[in-house]
């Protein structure tokens, strides 16, 4: 291990226990960061993730993680209990990076309670887009950020491009981008770099529950000028990017992780 950022550094990781999030934590463990992840997991997948978390804590950093729910009140503040003890006084953020998944994806044109509904946009803002927001705002407040941090979250070409069944997740999307850079106009005067990586078609979990995902990764790979879809470490590699100094004047953008998918 190559050890680059400090002792006291830390990655806040929503939504790590898979995909993108789990591939940023076990990148930035691997140059030294110390990790918290915070996730919601049912028992039966336990066994899998916690070999995930037992890679990880093999780097030689600091291991933390919460499986509770991260859009609770209750549970947040809890978990932000927990870490302050934990990280005590010289403890401090360096990266809080925001990989929740939590989308509906019903279509708009439909019948009944198979069509999405208003209450079903609110849920899927709320999980992929404001909590952003919420968890800034509580690190924030509790000064746990370190003087120079990083805010990451992913995004998609979804959120300026229609997409059948994806018209909940594309409003959280555009949200979240919206969020993230008034994060960078309003606290950049407190040391705080925040942007979005728009990554490109990658085969998560998350993608194969959206209907027609087989279809959307072959076109996927139709539009790659390398002829592959994006894997989850090519984007680990952006947030590790991101969270180093030389990328300390990056601020306030949507970067396209893609391999150019984007271009055509």
């Amino acid at each position: 291990m190559v050890k680059e950022f400090k002792d006291n550094q830390w990655a806040l990781i929503l939504g790590g226990s898979r995909g993108l999030g789990l591939a940023s934590a076990k990148k930035l463990a691997s140059h030294g960061m110390n990790i918290c992840i915070v996730h919601r997991d049912r028992k039966s997948d336990q066994d899998e993730i916690q070999q995930h978390f037992q890679e990880i804590k093999k780097m030689g950093v600091s291991f933390i993680s919460f499986n509770k729910d991260l859009l609770n009140q209750d549970r947040k503040m809890e978990i932000i209990h927990d870490l302050k003890e934990i990280l005590g006084e010289n403890g401090k953020i360096k990266c809080l990076l925001h990989s929740v998944a939590k989308g509906n994806l019903k279509p708009m044109a439909a019948e009944g309670s198979k069509a999405l509904s208003v209450i079903d946009i609110d849920i899927t803002i709320r999980a992929m887009a404001t909590s952003l927001f919420d968890w800034f705002k509580l690190v924030f407040d509790h000064d746990l950020f370190a003087k120079d941090s990083r805010v990451i979250s992913f995004t998609s070409e979804g959120s300026s491009k229609a997409m059948q069944n994806y018209g909940a997740v594309s409003a959280a999307k555009a949200s979240l981008e919206a969020i993230s850079r008034n994060i960078a106009l309003e606290f950049a005067a407190f040391g705080v770099r925040s942007n979005c990586i728009q990554a490109g078609v990658t085969d998560t979990a998350s993608l194969r529950m959206i209907p027609g995902s087989d279809k959307i990764k072959e076109h996927a790979v139709m539009r790659n000028p390398f002829g592959r879809l994006t894997l989850p470490e090519d984007v680990a590699d952006a947030v590790y990017l991101l969270c180093k100094q030389e990328a300390a004047w990056i601020n306030g953008c949507v970067l396209p992780v893609d391999g150019g998918e984007n271009m055509s």
